[in-house]
């Protein structure tokens, strides 16, 4: 687990500027305090800061060459399948010099070439560099646990595992997207591609980048997870059977390390059975750590003790409270540009207590999108029943749902006048922070003059239309596996646990996992009003009935009530300010609406704190990004002395 940068220059026959990639590395050392290295070798500037979990010797410092220095490789991530990998490589002759699992890599593309990615088993950023045919690869596993950012600059290629290392370079243009910025506030992320940066770019999860000095990089997919009821026949006994075996096997696999590790345990269905798992094949105590909001209705620290007390884990616990916000600019300053999932805010503490304790941590992320655990997906199939109910019934009952009086019945009178709408504008609908409407109103006069068109809709029809998934819940497992998982679940799980140098692991988005997944039929996922039904029927035996049967509840911050009270201040404060006017994005009045009516008891909380984090992230990296310049060039010179005197 690491931190990459490097730099290809346009010219074949130039020397690769070091500099440039001593600063990206500078911005990286959080994700690699133990250590790094560099490479050049005619235009092309590798750059690897390194978090030792596997190996922990100085034999498996990156960057790794095969064994005539023809091949570069540099990797980010853990190669689960790599002694596997290793033990065939060495049959047909390659040499290793250490016991790393990263080293398979620059081996195996000297025998398969482009297809290295595909056949890795693991979570993966890695970049290869050909000396000899002067061709960089870049690629990043198939559900994007672990990022890559790169853009195509006057002086040649750069690419690093944050935005912020990019950026710290003075020659990578930051020129904002107005169009990614309507996203952001659509989704409260901003989906690959794209970046709040015209010209900077996400690779994609699944894909791989080739580029030839002085040419166009060419991107493209290597995987794409197929969604076909393939396991229709199955019966449920058998359909658990495999699904328990799978995740099993996929826990045991990421138990590998040479350094302690540990779980983060929420009390819900899916970092519990992961816990589990780990305690039946483990001989000591799992260490389990957990977050909380104590007196909200977000505590869920309860639920997380019946586990720990059940599976004797030696268990670890905080509570967060809004005096915690302090942490905003580090958040904005780390994901490089504006997220708004509130929940970044709890998982940055968790793992900052985690990492007191262990190095690796265990996650359930990935059970909602593998086995249709959202409620979202229980809207999405009741919208596809009534939508093909015969005549007029689909608008009689949009009207009559949408007629319903009361305060607690506004989701269902917003599911009702969804209703008419395609799939993608109902899925959008149950997910957005701000929608088409209240944009509009919010924006001022120079961003309305410019957003012409809805991208976020644009793009999730896009997505829907290349579906391969039939059935309503299968359908948003796809589309989330393609954009809320890799764009937001895992974006804020790197960036957090990387912050603080911790190493998290996802068992449920083992490809095998995922794979069982989408082979199953939809009935098997949600059942009536039960979500990853056929998951809590598999581990029935490892989880308690209050766990299994207790309502979803995501992992958000209480932001309405923090706003609404101690927070306030610091809302208006922040919002209202000069520096925020002066930007001209949105029409103050509109803000100061927002902030009273969330005073008065409507609950705009999160709408609030997707605005707080873009004011923050413009002070931290638009107007404060000579001075992002400057710590880097500072830190960089500091790294090499040190390199030097050592």
């Amino acid at each position: 687990m690491c931190g990459i940068a490097g730099w290809l220059g346009r010219d074949a026959e130039a020397k690769a500027d070091l500099a440039v990639v001593r600063r990206f590395a500078a911005a990286l050392v959080h994700r690699g305090p133990d250590g790094g290295g560099f490479w050049t070798g005619g235009p092309m500037a590798m750059a690897h800061r390194r978090l030792s979990i596997i190996d922990l010797s100085q034999a498996a410092f990156q960057p790794m060459t095969n064994e005539d220095g023809s091949v570069v490789m540099l990797v980010n991530g853990e190669i689960y399948n790599y002694q596997e990998l290793r033990r065939d490589l060495e049959g047909k002759g390659h040499r290793f010099r250490s016991r790393s699992d990263s080293e398979v890599v620059v081996h195996l593309y000297e025998e398969v070439g482009a297809r290295v990615p595909e056949l890795l088993r693991g979570m993966f950023a890695l970049a290869i560099y050909d000396t000899r045919a002067r061709r960089l690869l870049l690629a990043r596993d198939r559900f994007g646990e672990k990022p890559l950012y790169y853009a195509q600059r006057s002086d040649g290629f750069v690419f690093a595992s944050e935005l912020g290392a990019l950026l710290a370079d003075p020659a990578t243009a930051a020129e904002i997207s107005p169009e990614a910025l309507d996203t952001y506030l659509t989704l409260q992320y901003i989906p690959a591609p794209e970046t709040i940066f015209k010209g900077i770019c996400k690779l994609p999860a699944g894909s791989l980048l080739e580029l030839d000095c002085g040419g166009e990089p060419r991107a493209r997919p290597y995987y794409r997870l197929q969604y076909a009821p393939t396991l229709a026949g199955l019966d449920e006994a058998e359909a658990a059977r495999r699904v328990r075996a799978a995740v099993e096997e996929a826990v045991a696999m990421r138990l590998m390390s040479d350094v302690p590790l540990g779980a983060f345990l929420s009390g819900g269905i899916d970092s519990s059975i992961v816990v589990a798992c780990m305690a039946r094949v483990s001989s000591q105590p799992v260490k389990t750590f957990s977050i909380g909001f104590v007196g909200t209705e977000f505590d869920e620290l309860p639920y997380a003790r019946q586990i720990a007390r059940r599976y004797q884990t030696d268990h670890h616990e905080l509570v967060v409270d809004p005096d915690m916000t302090a942490l905003l600019p580090s958040i904005a300053r780390h994901h490089g540009e504006p997220f708004g999932d509130t929940s970044s805010l709890p998982t940055r503490y968790l793992c900052e207590m985690t990492r007191r304790e262990v190095t690796v941590a265990l996650s359930g992320d990935g059970g909602d999108e593998a086995f249709g655990g959202y409620r979202r997906y229980r809207w999405a199939a009741l919208a596809r029943r009534l939508a093909r109910a015969p005549g007029p019934l689909p608008w009689l009952t949009s009207a009559l749902l949408a007629a319903l009086p009361g305060a607690g019945a506004h989701a269902v009178r917003d599911f009702a006048r969804r209703l008419r709408h395609d799939e993608a504008a109902r899925y959008l609908g149950l997910l957005s922070h701000f929608n088409h409407e209240q944009r509009a109103s919010l924006y001022g006069p120079a961003l309305r003059a410019v957003v012409k068109t809805d991208r976020a809709l644009d793009m999730l029809r896009a997505h829907l239309a290349a579906a391969t998934a039939q059935d309503a819940t299968n359908r948003l497992c796809e589309l989330d596996t393609r954009t809320y998982l890799p764009d937001d679940i895992f974006a804020k799980v790197d960036i957090a646990s990387m912050a603080h140098s911790l190493e998290a692991r996802a068992p449920f988005v083992d490809h095998a996992v995922m794979e069982l997944g989408a082979a199953l039929p939809g009935p098997f996922k949600l059942r009536g009003r039960v979500g990853k039904y056929i998951l809590k029927k598999a581990f029935a035996d490892l989880v308690p009935a209050p766990i299994r049967k207790r309502k979803k509840k995501g992992f958000a911050s209480p932001t309405h009530g923090w706003f609404a009270g101690p927070l306030l201040g610091y809302a208006r404060e922040l919002l209202l300010s000069p520096q925020a006017r002066a930007r001209g994005l949105f029409e103050p009045g509109a803000v100061e609406d927002l902030l009273e009516r969330n005073r008065a008891g409507e609950d705009h909380g999160e709408r609030l704190w997707n605005l707080a984090v873009l004011e923050q992230w413009h002070r931290e990296l638009v107007d404060g990004r000579p001075a992002h310049v400057q710590r880097m060039a500072t830190a960089a010179e500091a790294l090499a002395t040190a390199s030097q005197a050592s």
